[in-house]
C-alpha cells in the first residue's frame, strides 16, 4: 500500500492527474513499479525508487528503450514520462507460457540486432545505468580492454565487492583480465541490450517479443547471450538458444564461456544486493584458476 501511495503521489506531480489508483506489479529487483489506472484511457507501467535516483537514470532507460527501437528494430514500451524521479511506459503483456515459438521469434530479433548493429568501437555515447549503479561507458578501440575496464574490474570499488573479494580475489580477477585474449575469440562490437533475463522480456499487444530495462552499448554480443543462458529462463526459451546459434554461426564452444561473460552481471549482483543469490561464491569459483 505504501508503494502504490508513493507512485500515486508522484504521478499526480508530475501531471498525470487521471490516474485514479496503481495496482502493484512484481518483477523488479531494484525498483518500485506498479501499473496506473485512468478510467477512460489504456493502463501505464510507472517505475521509481524510494528515494530519488541519480540524475539522468530514467532518461537513459528511457533513451535505451528508443535506441533498441529505432537502431535494433526490436518492440519496446512507448515512454511517456522521464522524469528524475519516475519513468511511465506504455504497458506490455505478459510473455506466453510455454510457447517455443515465442522465443525463437525473439532469437531471430536478437539475432538481428547483433549482427545489424556492428560497431568500430566499444562504449556509448554517455555512461548509462544497470540498476542503480553506473554503467561505465568510455569508448575503447579494444573489446578485451573495454571488458576488462569497464564491466569486470569497474566493480572492484564498491563496498559490498570489496567486503565478498579478498587481496587474493583481486588479484586473481586482475589476472583473468589480463588473460581475456587467451579466454576468450575476438568479436566486434554491437548493440546490446546490456540486461537481457527473462524478467525483462515481456509481449507487445500483438504478442511480438518486447524488451524492457536496458543498459545499452557497443559491446560483445554475448554479454546479452550469456546473461539470458546463466540467469533463471522457462525451459521453452532453450528454443532461442538453438536458432540464435545458427543464425549467428556460434562454434560449438560458445556455452563454455558464458560463466565468464556473465562474471560482469555477477561481480554487479554482489555490488548491488546484500543477499546476491550465490554471486559472490560463483565469482570466487571462477577466479581459483588464475591465484597463483
Amino acid at each position: 500500500m505504501q508503494t502504490t501511495s508513493l507512485l500515486l503521489d508522484r504521478l499526480h506531480d508530475a501531471g498525470l492527474t487521471d490516474v485514479t489508483a496503481v495496482e502493484p506489479v512484481e518483477g523488479g529487483m531494484a525498483a518500485v513499479a506498479g501499473l496506473a489506472v485512468r478510467p477512460d484511457a489504456a493502463p501505464l507501467f510507472v517505475k521509481s525508487f524510494a528515494d530519488v535516483p541519480a540524475d539522468g537514470l530514467f532518461a537513459a532507460e528511457a533513451e535505451g528503450l528508443g535506441v533498441l527501437r529505432d537502431r535494433g528494430a526490436l518492440a519496446t514500451p512507448d515512454v511517456v514520462l522521464a522524469t528524475r524521479e519516475l519513468l511511465v511506459l506504455s504497458a506490455l503483456r505478459e510473455r506466453p507460457a510455454g510457447d517455443e515459438a515465442f522465443w525463437e521469434r525473439l532469437a531471430h530479433e536478437v539475432a538481428r540486432l547483433h549482427t545489424s548493429t556492428v560497431h568500430d568501437r566499444f562504449g556509448w555515447e554517455r555512461d548509462n545505468w544497470l540498476g542503480r549503479y553506473r554503467q561505465e561507458n568510455g569508448w575503447t578501440d579494444d573489446g578485451y580492454e573495454f571488458f576488462a575496464r569497464h564491466r569486470l574490474l569497474r566493480w572492484l570499488p564498491e563496498r559490498r565487492v570489496e567486503a565478498a573479494l579478498g587481496p587474493e580475489d583481486r588479484r586473481a580477477l586482475e589476472r583473468l583480465c589480463d588473460r581475456l585474449p587467451e579466454l576468450l575469440p575476438p568479436r566486434p562490437a554491437c548493440l546490446t541490450h546490456g540486461d537481457l533475463w527473462a524478467q525483462n522480456v515481456l509481449a507487445a499487444e500483438d504478442g511480438r517479443p518486447a524488451l524492457i530495462d536496458p543498459a545499452v552499448s557497443y559491446t560483445w554480443a554475448e554479454v546479452d547471450l550469456a546473461h539470458l543462458w546463466c540467469s533463471p529462463h522457462p525451459p521453452e526459451a532453450a528454443r532461442f538458444f538453438d536458432v540464435y546459434a545458427e543464425l549467428t554461426g556460434l562454434d560449438a564452444g560458445w556455452r563454455a564461456r558464458m560463466p565468464l561473460i556473465q562474471m560482469r552481471q555477477s561481480l554487479a549482483l554482489v555490488a548491488m544486493f546484500d543477499h546476491d543469490w550465490g554471486a559472490a561464491e560463483q565469482v570466487r569459483a571462477l577466479l581459483e584458476p588464475f591465484r597463483h
